[in-house]
Order: structure tokens, then C-alpha cells, then sequence
């Protein structure tokens, strides 16, 4: 006989067990203290409650271990937080643009599908899994330089970029500062382009009153643990077009015609009554294959976790633009040494980190600070891959560029980032701008 199943009983046991978790959470999480010169000053890392691990437990417990109520949840509340029509929820930001890219290519759009040997504007001082899925279908990356201090593409480059045979526009928004986004749409709708917005270090940050993102076709966020809100694993594609959206699941989801979610049977109601290329009428549409697609869905549990960050987004965004105007303050009377950073005008980045360049005629190398910084425990990453077109992974790769890229070669060697994120404390940002002025003196 099958067994009835006490359910209040079982909502007991998960309310002690949440309860628990919270307990175990407290314990684990005491508060740390920041001695200068022995605690690390991260450049990044993930700021999780109690909340997120009980999340996680809840998750765990239903066993559905696969996407589920938890990854439906998500989407629904990141559109609602962006202003968008749809969220796609995938499992990383590298696999967002790789499907946004990709969903440019299918033949149902048309005249405006993506061939290969078509070319794609991009930056060339950015991070690789911008660029490489243009690469992976075959198209033309075309580099364009960065300005600085905003470190975003130059627009009065795009023009000069532009092709008989260029499709697309597909660029990201460094270090959460937006790139120029009336100049980049006007370029876009001028010339019949598709824009793709890399958000993946932006969640939140705003230009003209409103979220990136809902510039593009399509756009892409990344949960990694050094992003704004995290999952450990995961991202997004955010589109306000509903083919586009189709599109990108099905590529996520092996390729198939069918649209039913996990679990789910028989949602279009025709379930054996489709007939689709040479296959036979009645072949059951969840077997059938449209497109030559992936499986990059997010589990149930890293979604649960991203459904209770989702909700200290806005603080997280906070405490960053917040840490950045503290070290930009305190580095105000150093711009003998240093370029500081500049929001792009008309935008409110949400900053993922401060990036520094060290004046030509400084005294001192950017390896010598960032060396001693790395001696005081104090982190520091460079500005993403600096030019891609003198990294040994493009060495082989077609494209073209837009003179020098003298600016990207100069955030090659000249150019690095330091940390902003939740977790840091004035203690920590006051540590780093001591060691940063001492060692300048020191000079």
C-alpha cells in the first residue's frame, strides 16, 4: 500500500532543521577581527547570512537536485529586479554569453541571423568569455580600444569598426561602469545591429535613470563568488524578446523543440502530435532537437541560494559604490601617480572593483606595488586579460582591429584592480590606502 505522508509532521522536521542550519551558521560565522598586516584584504569573495544557508538546506531537502521551483523563483524576481521581460537562468556567466551569442545565430531571425565569417564588435581590453564565444560560432571578432579612466569601448571608434559584413555589437560594462550606452544603441538602431550587453560585473549599475541590460537584445549576468550576488556557480541572460528567449533555452537545454521544464510532460498539449523535419508524425516532441544545443541549466540548489542574495542585492550594491568613493577619497591627493577611475558620464556604476593606473612617469612599476601589496596580504587582480590580441589564445584567431589599441596595450601594462566588495570594512580600505601611500612615499 502506498504511504500517506504526514505532512505536518514534515513541516515540523524542516522547520527545526532550517532552524538548526541558522544555529550552526551563527556558530561557524563569528565575528572576525581585521588586524592590518596579518588578516587578508580580498579583492573579492562572496558575503553569505543564515538566510542564504537555510535557503541552500530547503533546497536540499526537496532532492529535486536538478532546475526546479527554486530556478523558476530566481527568474522571476531577477526580472522583476532588472526591468526586464525575461531571465534565463543558466550555470555561469561564460555559458550566458556563449548562449546569447549563439541564439543570435538561428535561423529563424531571418535576414539578421549571424553567419559565419560575419564580424561582431567588441573591446580587446576586457575578459576572454566576452569575446570567445564569437570565436566559437565562427564569426569575426573586430577590436576596438577602451578609453580612460572609464576603461569602457571608445565610441568614436565604432564607425571606423563598422562593415559591410558587421552584425553585431557585443561588449561589457568593465568593472561595472557602463559603457555609453546612448552612443552604442544610436550606433545599433543606426545601422541595424544587435547589441549584447555583458552585465556579468554590473548587476544594478544604471545609465540614464535606468538598470543595464535592458539596452541590449540581449544581456548576460554572472552569480560567480566574486560577482555582486552569487550562487557559486551560475548566471543569466536577460532579453525583453520573447523568440530570443526561446532560443536561448533551447540551446540550454540540449537543443530540443520542447519548452516543458523539468519533470513536466505535455505543456504545448501536442506532445505526439508534432511533425518536424524528417521525422515521423507523433515522434514525442520532448526527444526532438531544433538546434545543436548544450545542457547548461543551474541546479535547484544554487538557484535557492541566488533567490535569498537576490534580496541583499541592493544593500551589496550600496556598500560597493560606497567602498569606492572612500578609496577614491582617499587616493584624491595621489593623482601625481595615479589615474583614478571615472564613471562614464550619465551612469551610476555599480562598481565590481577600483582599478588604478600607475602615470607613465611614476616612479615605481605597477609590478612593484602590486607586489608589495601581495606582501601585505592586501589582493590585487589585473584588468582581465589587458589587450586580447597579445594573449597566445587568440595568436591563431581571425579579426581585425581598430588602429593601435594603445589604450588597451596601456591597461596591459599599467593597469590593475583592487577590491570593493560587501565584505570589506573601512578598516580594511584604510589598511590599503596606508600601505598604498607609504610605499609611494617610500619612493
Amino acid at each position: 500500500m502506498e504511504r500517506t505522508l504526514d505532512q505536518s509532521r514534515l513541516s515540523q522536521l524542516k522547520s527545526q532543521i532550517l532552524e538548526l542550519a541558522a544555529q550552526y551558521h551563527a556558530e561557524v560565522s563569528g565575528q572576525n577581527v581585521f588586524i592590518p598586516g596579518t588578516s587578508a584584504v580580498p579583492v573579492s569573495g562572496k558575503v553569505l547570512d543564515a538566510r542564504d544557508l537555510q535557503h541552500l538546506v530547503e533546497a536540499s531537502l526537496d532532492m529535486w537536485l536538478t532546475t526546479g521551483r527554486f530556478a523558476s523563483e530566481f527568474e522571476r524576481k531577477l526580472t522583476s529586479f532588472v526591468g526586464c521581460r525575461s531571465a534565463s537562468l543558466v550555470n555561469s556567466g561564460s555559458s550566458a554569453n556563449l548562449l546569447a551569442v549563439t541564439a543570435l545565430t538561428a535561423p529563424e531571425l531571418g535576414d539578421r541571423r549571424l553567419l559565419p565569417g560575419d564580424e561582431v564588435i567588441t573591446v580587446a581590453a576586457g575578459f576572454p568569455t566576452t569575446v570567445n564565444p564569437i570565436v566559437q560560432n565562427q564569426l569575426v571578432p573586430v577590436f576596438v580600444d577602451v578609453e580612460i579612466p572609464t576603461y569602457n569601448l571608445d565610441v568614436r571608434q565604432l564607425e571606423a569598426a563598422l562593415s559591410p559584413r558587421t552584425k553585431a555589437v557585443v561588449a561589457a560594462h568593465t568593472l561595472g561602469n557602463p559603457f555609453n550606452l546612448s552612443a552604442v544603441t544610436e550606433f545599433c538602431r543606426k545601422h541595424g545591429l544587435w547589441l549584447m550587453e555583458d552585465c556579468c560585473d554590473a548587476l544594478g549599475a544604471t545609465f540614464a535613470g535606468r538598470n543595464v541590460g535592458t539596452f541590449g537584445e540581449l544581456a548576460t549576468l554572472s552569480f560567480y563568488p566574486a560577482h555582486h550576488i552569487t550562487m557559486g556557480e551560475g548566471g543569466a541572460v536577460l532579453s525583453n524578446a520573447p523568440r530570443l528567449r526561446t532560443l536561448v533555452e533551447s540551446l540550454r537545454d540540449w537543443g530540443r523543440d520542447c519548452w516543458c521544464d523539468p519533470g513536466k510532460d505535455n505543456t504545448c498539449a501536442r506532445r505526439f502530435g508534432w511533425k518536424l523535419g524528417d521525422l515521423p508524425f507523433g515522434f514525442d516532441h520532448k526527444y526532438t532537437y531544433s538546434r545543436i544545443g548544450y545542457n547548461l541549466k543551474a541546479t535547484d540548489m544554487q538557484a535557492a541560494i541566488g533567490v535569498s542574495q537576490l534580496d541583499k542585492a541592493p544593500a551589496f550594491i550600496e556598500a560597493r559604490r560606497r567602498n569606492f568613493a572612500y578609496l577614491r577619497g582617499g587616493l584624491a591627493d595621489m593623482q601625481d601617480m595615479f589615474i583614478l577611475p571615472q564613471a562614464t558620464e550619465n551612469s551610476e556604476p555599480s562598481w565590481f572593483g577600483f582599478p588604478l593606473a600607475i602615470r607613465e612617469d611614476a616612479p615605481f612599476s605597477r609590478e612593484e606595488l602590486t607586489a608589495h601589496l601581495t606582501e601585505k596580504k592586501i589582493g590585487t587582480r589585473l584588468l582581465f586579460g589587458g589587450n586580447l590580441t597579445r594573449q597566445p589564445a587568440y595568436k591563431d584567431v581571425k579579426y581585425r582591429k581598430v588602429g593601435e589599441l594603445s589604450n588597451s596595450d596601456f591597461v596591459m601594462n599599467r593597469v590593475f584592480w583592487v577590491g570593493v566588495y560587501p565584505g570589506l570594512t573601512t578598516s580594511h580600505l584604510d589598511y590599503l590606502l596606508d600601505t598604498v601611500k607609504q610605499f609611494v612615499r617610500s619612493r
